[in-house]
């Protein structure tokens, strides 16, 4: 006993290292290890709430079979992807634009800083409604300033499925850059002036700072929003939610749309669960490259 209460008071004991990281380990384990698990548990039952008590029956891996059969999970899935493909790239490119005009060295600069924190700051629901009104066939303004300059026949931005998914991506890039560009604005501040001027006394002109300097002093800020905005993007629900339901068809009907739909409307949880694990594991596929990335530059 003597000897623990020992080893207990060394600072550098592995007991009271353990001890001191066991509240950590626990809040973990609650909030993400049990939540995870109790879905891959789910997702091996058909689990419907309206079948009523005794509903729940043991079907191991049928979910998952049927999942690799259901038109609808890949069509989603093929939305969700596709947004993510557009949405994260168009928010980095603007946000860093935003970031570079942020971190511009003149006096009043509280206006843009708070223009960039605004976008983020709203709610993803309310900006959908946004610009749900925005382009609305008749009532829009799009379609009003479109009308005035012209054009005699509105455009049917969220009742034609190219151009929904087209309001829904640009929608979404307005409301993410803002977020990039607050993640990139943090990592210019951190580059030390004195990288600018060697490179100016080697003669090197604007653009070569840009991509010989801010980019690579830049890439781990950069890497790690890119990390944010994608798995934000597998997740998207609100914006296309709140715009199109998910229509015309299902032409904006992402993953997590479909989940909500699966388990909420239809009550089948079981299935629904199983879709959610789809969806955990892509998210954790595409965070492992981005990791790999980080220390393949290391």
């Amino acid at each position: 006993m003597t000897a623990w209460f020992d080893k207990l008071a060394d600072p550098r004991g592995r007991t009271l290292a353990f001890l001191m990281l066991l509240p950590a380990f626990t809040l973990l384990a609650l909030i993400v290890v049990y939540p995870i698990g109790k879905l891959m548990w789910n997702s091996l039952f058909d689990l419907r709430l309206s079948g009523g008590p005794g509903a729940t029956k043991f079907i191991g891996l049928q979910n998952y079979a049927d999942v690799l059969r259901d038109k609808d999970f890949w069509n989603a899935t093929r939305n969700t992807v596709l947004i993510t493909l557009v949405t994260v790239p168009g928010s980095l490119v603007i946000g860093m634009g935003l970031a570079l005009l942020a971190n511009l060295p003149f006096r009043r600069r509280w206006p843009v800083r708070l223009a960039l924190l605004l976008p983020w700051a709203l709610p993803l629901s309310f900006v959908g409604l946004i610009f749900a009104w925005f382009f609305h066939t008749e009532h829009g303004v799009v379609n009003d300033v479109l009308r005035r300059a012209g054009q005699e026949q509105p455009t049917m931005w969220l009742l034609s499925p190219s151009w929904a998914f087209a309001t829904v991506c640009l929608t979404i890039v307005w409301k993410s850059s803002s977020f990039m560009g607050l993640m990139l604005l943090a990592g210019l501040q951190m580059i030390p002036s004195s990288l600018y001027e060697a490179a100016e006394v080697d003669g090197a002109s604007r653009w070569q700072q840009f991509w010989q300097v801010t980019i690579p002093a830049l890439m781990p800020s950069i890497v790690v929003a890119l990390i944010f905005r994608t798995i934000a993007a597998l997740q998207t629900f609100d914006i296309p939610y709140t715009m199109t339901k998910g229509g015309p068809g299902n032409s904006t009907q992402t993953l997590a749309m479909l989940i909500h739909g699966t388990t909420i409307d239809y009550l089948d949880v079981g299935y629904g669960s199983t879709m959610a694990v789809c969806m955990f594991l892509l998210s954790l596929c595409v965070t492992a490259l981005y990791l790999r990335r980080v220390g393949s530059d290391q």
